[in-house]
């Protein structure tokens, strides 16, 4: 029997790029769907357990330029640290 080409690869290859896209979508879904329970969750285990956490704050353009304003960016030093390799070199024991 001779297939033709679009039963040979046409198809196969329709097949797997539509379950692709339908699959990946289900996976996706999961990640948006649990994310705010793991993230209380984990945040109530560690209250209960003693550990203080910070509360979730909203992070605005304002908030951040302001921050940015207090850093002083003119008086700055370039300082070199020594790389892994110059580490051994320097540190004769």
């Amino acid at each position: 029997m001779s297939y033709s080409r679009v039963w040979q690869y046409g198809i196969p290859f329709m097949i797997f790029i539509l379950g692709g896209s339908f699959g990946l979508r289900e996976f996706t879904e999961l990640r948006y769907r649990y994310k705010s329970t793991t993230e209380y969750s984990i945040r109530d285990e560690l209250e209960k357990k003693g550990i203080e956490t910070r509360p979730l704050e909203e992070i605005t353009i304002e908030k951040e330029y302001e921050k940015l304003e207090k850093v002083d960016l003119d008086n700055w030093n370039n300082i070199r640290i020594s790389r892994p390799w110059e580490e051994s070199e320097n540190a004769k024991v």
